[in-house]
Order: C-alpha cells, then structure tokens, then sequence
C-alpha cells in the first residue's frame, strides 16, 4: 500500500513538473498539428474532386475521348470522309491556340472558379449544336469551335492553377489525381454515350454530352472548387498569394527550357492525339470486333488513371524530366508493336502503354511549368504552353486520318508516333535543374 502510494505521490510530481515546463506541453501538440496540418491531400480532398470532375467535362477532355463514338455514324449519315470528320477537333483543341492564353490571362486577374463557371455552362450550350446540324460541313466545324470558345474556361490551366496555388508538399500527387479525370472520363464516358448512341442515335450523344458539364461537375465546382488564389483585400492584379515565387511571362519566354518544354509537349500530343481517336477505327477496319475494340479504349482509360497517380507521386520525390522521360518512352514500344501487327493482344499493350504515357503529359507539363518556371505568374505561362498542345491535338486526329486515306493503312501513323515520341523523350532530358526561382519581391 505504502509503495503504491510512494508510486502515485512520484507521478504526480512528475506530472507537476512537467506542467510548468511549456516546452514540453506544447511539443506533442505541435508536432502532431504539423504532421496533421502538413497532409495537403487530405486537407482539401473536396477541392480535388471538384477539380477531377471538372476535368472530365472539359471542353478538350469531352469532345477528344468521344469523337471515336461519332466518326461512323455521323460520316455514313453525310457521306463525309473520316479526315473531313475529324477536322473538327482543329476547331475544338485547336482553338485553343489562341484562347489559352487569354484564360490564362483572366484566371491571373480573376481567379480560377468564376472562370471555370463560366466555362462549364458555355461548354454545355456548345454540345447541344452539332446535334442540330443540317449536314453541312461547315456547321459541325462551328459547333467544334463552340467548344473551344464557349468552353475554354474548362481547360487544364483553370485546374491545375488552382492545385498549383494551393498545394507545395504534395503538389505532384494533387495534380495526378486532379488530371485523373481524363483518365475517368475515357473510362466512363464513352460507354454511356455508347448506349445513348445505340438507342437513340448520335444526335442524342452530343445532347447527352451536353447534360454532363452544367448538370455534373457545376454543382460540384459551384460549391467546392474554392481555391485561394487571392490575396484578401487587394486589388485584382494582385492575385497571388505573396509568398508564391516564380518567374514573368516575358521572362520565362527568354528562356530555352521554356522552348524546350513547349516543343516535347508538342511532339507528344502530336503522336497521342492523332493515335487515340483512330485506334478504334484501325482495330475495326482490321476486322476486330466493335465491341472489343471500344474495351480496348477502356484499358487505355485505366492506363491514363495509373499514370497520373505513379507520376504524380514520382515526381515529389525524383527528378521530373527524368520521370517524364520514363514515362514518354514507353509507347514508343505500344507503337512499334502496332506498326509491327495490328493485332487485338498488341492493341491492347499498346492502349496500356499510350495511356500510361497519356496521364503522365498534363501532370508533367503543370508540373514542370511550376517547377521551372514558379507559382507566381503560373496561370499566364501555362497557358502559353497549353497552346502548343492544343494545337498538336488539333492538327494530328486530321493529319493521321489522311495518312490513312492516302495510303489505306495506318502503319505510317503507327511509326510516326514512335518517331515523335523518341524526339521528345530527347528534348524532356534537355530542362536540366531545377532553376533557384526568384521571390515574390524580386
């Protein structure tokens, strides 16, 4: 008895002890709230999500991964050429060019969610075009370029703005799950609009596409996509907060790592973006099933998640253009091995390999934009950048299907890609270090 006594009088002056001493009352504490508060993903799990989901119902997200859907329909309906289709998207993405910029622009001066509000409504509005079309050529062009301007708030500049601002630790991750929604939208998308297209005719399609962006991802970013790119009380031009460094647009731009940056991104979206929209109709035209040849696109869309995921962790921890160099290197196998034998087994590894490269290349173009180039005036640089893929994605769907139409194969597409994809697996190694950003008061 008396010792346990003893024991309890001990701990209690211990304890005593210990309560006059601050530091060591506060240093659990302070530790565990650093851990807790240092945990970026799930701080904002929210904000993510309503990034991912706006992804998926982006103006260049939407109209890329369900073209493959229309190409039949619509051409044996007007009697137009698959080129002639396909032209479209150079309305599309390739308005982009010019329009990237200018959201890059407003983002800066406004902030990331009025725009993409905005965005997601007029891309909605757009998609309800095409299905009113009469069956001139010109009309489905207009109703691409709908998509492109109407929607341009939805691009990945609006998103990864907003991961960018927000995330430091985990920014590579936070991008990867954001930019996942390309890889969702491949997965899940083309199915429904399969069905409604089956059913009910392509006219239903675009109208069915219509529904997803105000009806899906509006509510979500109206009450979620919050970022906080603002400093309070300041005037607009002061939109960043002020402990974000980086570089200017004009000083970027003097620089060869950005060239170099814009031209790999070019290369890649030339090869991916003129390979992914005629996959499913070379695997037909071979004398695969339908069926089969639309689950292979599947397996593209799983690829796309996995990539964006791996890179995204990756590059938190390993140098990025090496990172990006991996990655960009492996569908020049996927290619050869279609050059090689338009099989269903090597589609199918193709499809894997492309969309594993696939969810690297918008991770890695905000990624190294962010690294390369800061957070500051990111909004503005990327924008520049995406025009270089928006032009590649605009001009390579068209230029692929000619290579087809000229030559009645796509074996030229299939080895152009590999060539493509090797120039820039070169130029990605050319970035170097890291650069010492400069501060927010330099």
């Amino acid at each position: 008895m008396n010792k346990a006594l003893s024991m309890n009088k001990a701990f209690a002056n211990q304890t005593r002890s210990r309560s006059v001493n601050p530091a060591y009352f506060e240093a659990v504490p302070v530790s565990l709230m650093t851990s807790l508060s240092s945990n970026e993903i799930t701080r904002q799990p929210m904000l993510l999500i309503a990034a991912c989901v706006g992804v998926i119902c982006s103006s260049i997200v939407l109209p890329f991964y369900t073209m493959g859907l229309f190409v039949v329909p619509v051409t044996e309906e007007f009697g137009w050429s698959r080129t002639e289709f396909q032209l479209s998207l150079l309305f599309s993405t390739g308005i982009g060019v010019f329009t990237s910029p200018v959201i890059g622009l407003l983002i800066h001066r406004y902030g990331a969610r009025p725009v993409a509000l905005f965005g997601l409504v007029g891309l909605s509005l757009a998609f309800v075009v095409p299905a009113t079309s009469t069956g001139a050529l010109w009309q489905f062009y207009g109703a691409y370029a709908c998509m492109a301007l109407l929607g341009a708030g939805t691009i990945p500049v609006t998103w990864t703005t907003a991961v960018t601002a927000n995330f430091q630790t985990h920014r590579g991750l936070a991008l990867g799950l954001v930019l996942s929604g390309t890889g969702l939208c491949a997965v899940i998308v083309p199915p429904i609009i399969a069905y409604i297209l089956a059913n009910y005719g392509w006219r239903a399609g675009y109208l069915g596409l219509a529904v997803l962006p105000v009806v899906v991802a509006g509510p979500l970013v109206y009450f979620f996509f919050r970022p906080q790119d603002r400093l309070q009380g300041q005037s607009p031009e002061v939109d960043q907060p002020a402990n974000l460094s980086g570089f200017t647009l004009a000083e970027a731009v003097t620089s060869y790592k950005f060239w170099v940056l814009l031209f790999s991104i070019f290369l890649v979206y030339i090869a991916q973006s003129g390979l992914i929209p005629n996959l499913v109709p070379a695997l037909t035209d071979a004398g695969i099933n339908p069926v089969a040849a639309a689950e292979t696109m599947s397996l593209f869309g799983v690829a796309v998640i996995t990539g964006r995921l791996v890179i995204g962790f990756c590059v938190d921890r390993f140098w990025a253009p090496g990172v990006a160099a991996l990655a960009i290197s492996l569908p020049i196998v996927g290619c050869l091995l279609l050059w090689s034998e338009l099989t269903l087994l090597n589609a199918q590894i193709a499809a894997l390999l492309l969309g594993f490269a696939a969810g690297a290349e918008l991770d890695l173009m905000a990624f190294l934009a962010a690294k390369y180039f800061g957070a500051r005036h990111y909004a503005k640089i990327y924008g520049f950048l995406y025009a270089a893929l928006a032009s590649a994605s605009g001009i390579a769907p068209a230029l692929f299907a000619a290579i087809y139409e000229s030559t009645q194969s796509y074996q030229l597409g299939f080895a152009l890609g590999a060539a493509a994809f090797s120039l820039s697996v070169v130029l990605v190694l050319l970035l170097g270090r890291y650069p010492v950003l400069p501060d927010a008061s330099d």
